[in-house]
């Protein structure tokens, strides 16, 4: 966090993206060898979210209910709204999963579903002063959704209206 920038003005969830080497699942992070890609403010985050289906064994001669086991874990899409980033490095990351080709024109060779390109995306939630206090990781993420903001001669925003990420893991980290 050493060179996190005090977030824009009304946003206050720092998100960086990041290219880490793939670890085995659950395996931590490999944060020390991360390649920083892009960066940026952001007013809302949803979707932080992990849910597990319970599996239930019936065991013969047992009447009084089934035995209740862990299940496999499932992740909602996270969504993050109102944001800018100095650059449009996320606009090119939605570009190769949606197949809109190179993002400058250049070999416009469309590649759909360009599932080698995953990130790790860190939601670091920021006091009034920037100072970081929580941190969420997601491991894996893929853009599944991306949407500009409205564009008007009157307003003065303009950036990324909302992003929606698909992922792999979901896990807290100190900030």
């Amino acid at each position: 966090m050493s060179k996190q920038q005090t977030p824009w003005f009304g946003s206050r969830f720092h998100v960086a993206f990041t290219r880490e080497p793939i670890a085995a699942r659950g395996g931590g992070s490999g944060e020390g060898l991360a390649e920083d890609l892009c960066e940026g403010g952001f007013a809302e985050v949803s979707g932080l979210e992990a849910s597990m289906e319970a599996k239930t064994i019936r065991e013969g001669g047992a009447n009084y209910g089934v035995h209740q086991r862990a299940g496999q874990v499932s992740f909602a899409t996270v969504v993050i709204k109102r944001g800018m980033a100095p650059a449009r490095d996320l606009w090119h990351w939605w570009a190769l999963f949606a197949g809109a080709g190179a993002p400058d024109g250049a070999n416009d060779s469309r590649r759909n579903g360009a599932f080698a390109h995953r990130l790790t995306v860190r939601i670091c939630l920021l006091d009034i002063d920037g100072t970081p206090l929580l941190k969420w990781r997601l491991e894996r993420a893929m853009p599944v959704k991306f949407k500009a903001a409205e564009l008007s001669a009157r307003a003065a925003e303009i950036g990324i209206e909302e992003i929606h990420l698909a992922h792999e893991g979901l896990y807290f980290e100190a900030p």
